[in-house]
């Protein structure tokens, strides 16, 4: 038995399997009928209509025979793949490529094997169209020719298949969008009507007049306070669409993640306070890391925003700074907690989970993937895991470099800012 053969497109063919999500062991009638007017053309009793992936062979239809897949593969298809052209063997005993096969030499004893390969547009050649039988054979110039017909109807059927799933995903996807995209504008227009609504009464109160000094300022400072919840909304919006464009400055520096998560913490502290929470800094002396200190800080005061949001009164956020093996900061919680499927999807855009939906809690469903944008920027990354017992971390890692990181440019393409040199 001789060495398995590589298909010069051995890559580029397998990863086309994959796009078109043809790797499945499920007959479909349209192959079905394939395999058996193969069967019935050639006059021999197995015919298989299958795809051939790296170690496995994915049977689509099939005549003459109960087999749903093979691993490994059937030795003959993967010659016809590997030349990319019919392939007939009129007696496998006599051939010493596969005579001591165990598909030869043990049952089905396959004798004679005729198989024509399916090449898609792309050029790949994704599986065979074949015919086998237990007795020496072989096909005349019409056989083959519709061996290479029903190929092509094969491939072609493949293709359709594949790109009715593409479509299908398109589907769902712009379905999914469309919900996001109402989720999103019902919570910015409730975020937005709920401190104008406050405003307004506020003003409407203080133009009456009548009211005493202490009420007016009272008052006043309401007013002041929605202004500065609108502010919020409006620059987070903002900073959203120049991340997205990536219009965004970005001006690393060399600076010490420790204070900035320690300034971070300080600005968070009254928030902490209002729901009694344990907010605590666990930092070594010095962690130097190149950094945009305006973004990295905005980062750093979502997700403690996020952890005194969904952390209830009495709780407690641990901020941890570690320098090994890489920069990070960890925001521990004791908050609602994630559920293992949603840990991911918390970075999509207007994305909130099943929790924060039933707390009714305020935001727009942006601010991580604010964040993982802006930890992308710095060569970095955002994600989420479940602590032990309750509630969430989330993980700030940054790259260790003695060099600033290159933002991506508006086609993917790394270009280095402006920066301000090491102090």
């Amino acid at each position: 038995m001789t060495r398995k053969p590589v298909a010069a497109d051995e890559t580029g063919r397998v990863r086309e399997l994959d796009e078109l999500n043809a790797l499945e062991s499920l007959l479909e009638p349209d192959f079905q009928a394939i395999a058996i007017s193969a069967a019935h053309v050639c006059r021999a009793p197995i015919a298989l209509v299958n795809l051939v992936a790296e170690n496995r062979q994915y049977v689509k239809g099939r005549a003459g025979t109960d087999l749903t897949g093979v691993n490994p593969p059937v030795p003959f298809c993967d010659h016809t793949i590997a030349g990319r052209e019919l392939l007939e063997i009129p007696d496998a005993h006599a051939d010493p490529r596969f005579r001591d096969d165990p598909i030869v030499t043990d049952p089905p004893r396959v004798r004679f094997y005729a198989g024509a390969p399916m090449i898609s547009r792309q050029g790949n050649a994704l599986g065979t169209v074949c015919v086998m039988d237990r007795r020496p054979d072989r096909l005349d110039d019409a056989q083959r020719q519709t061996l290479h017909t029903l190929a092509t109807h094969a491939v072609t059927l493949i293709e359709l298949h594949g790109r009715a799933h593409h479509a299908d995903e398109v589907v769902r996807r712009l379905h999914a969008l469309e919900q996001l995209k109402n989720q999103f504008l019902t919570r910015i227009n409730h975020e937005l009507r709920t401190p104008l609504t406050a405003i307004r009464s506020y003003l409407e109160l203080v133009q009456e007049g009548g009211l005493d000094e202490t009420t007016g300022r009272r008052f006043l400072q309401g007013v002041e306070r929605n202004s500065d919840r609108m502010l919020h909304l409006v620059n987070t919006l903002l900073l959203m669409a120049s991340l997205k464009a990536q219009t965004a400055t970005f001006s690393p520096v060399r600076v010490d993640l420790a204070e900035l998560a320690r300034q971070a913490v300080e600005r968070s502290a009254p928030a902490a306070e209002f729901k009694h929470l344990a907010l605590n800094l666990h930092a070594p002396e010095r962690v130097e890391v190149w950094a945009d200190v305006e973004q990295l800080c905005s980062a750093l005061l979502q997700v403690l925003d996020n952890a005194i949001k969904f952390t209830c009164h009495g709780g407690a956020v641990d901020v941890v700074v570690v320098s090994d093996p890489a920069p990070e900061v960890e925001v521990h919680d004791t908050g609602i907690g994630v559920e293992s499927d949603d840990l991911r999807r918390v970075f999509e855009e207007f994305y909130c989970t099943p929790q924060a939906e039933e707390q009714a809690a305020e935001g727009t469903g942006i601010g991580l993937s604010i964040v993982e944008k802006i930890m992308e920027m710095h060569g970095g990354t955002a994600r989420m895991e479940k602590e032990l017992h309750e509630g969430v971390c989330v993980h700030l890692a940054l790259p260790r470099s003695s060099v600033p990181p290159a933002p991506e440019g508006r086609n993917g393409d790394r270009r280095r800012a402006d920066t301000v040199g090491p102090r």
